[in-house]
C-alpha cells in the first residue's frame, strides 16, 4: 500500500505502525504519530495502516 512517512510517499507491506518501524529501521526511541495524532509506543502494534496514512517519525537528537 502507499502512505506518506514524513513527508515523502512509500510502499509498504506493514500491516501496522509497529511493523513499519520494524521495516523502515527505526529504533524503539521515536515518537510517533497517524494523521497527526500521536501514537504512544503500547499502541502501534494495534494502530492498523490504511492506504493513504500520513505517518510522522521523530527521533530524538545529540547536539549542542
Amino acid at each position: 500500500m502507499k502512505i506518506i512517512l514524513n513527508g515523502e510517499a512509500l510502499e509498504t507491506s506493514a500491516a501496522d505502525l509497529a511493523e513499519l518501524l520494524r521495516e523502515r529501521g527505526f529504533g524503539p526511541k521515536v515518537a510517533t504519530a497517524r494523521q497527526g495524532e500521536f501514537v504512544p509506543a503500547g499502541l502501534r502494534a494495534a494502530t492498523p495502516l490504511a492506504e493513504g496514512d500520513r505517518i510522522e517519525v521523530l527521533a530524538p537528537m545529540q547536539g549542542g
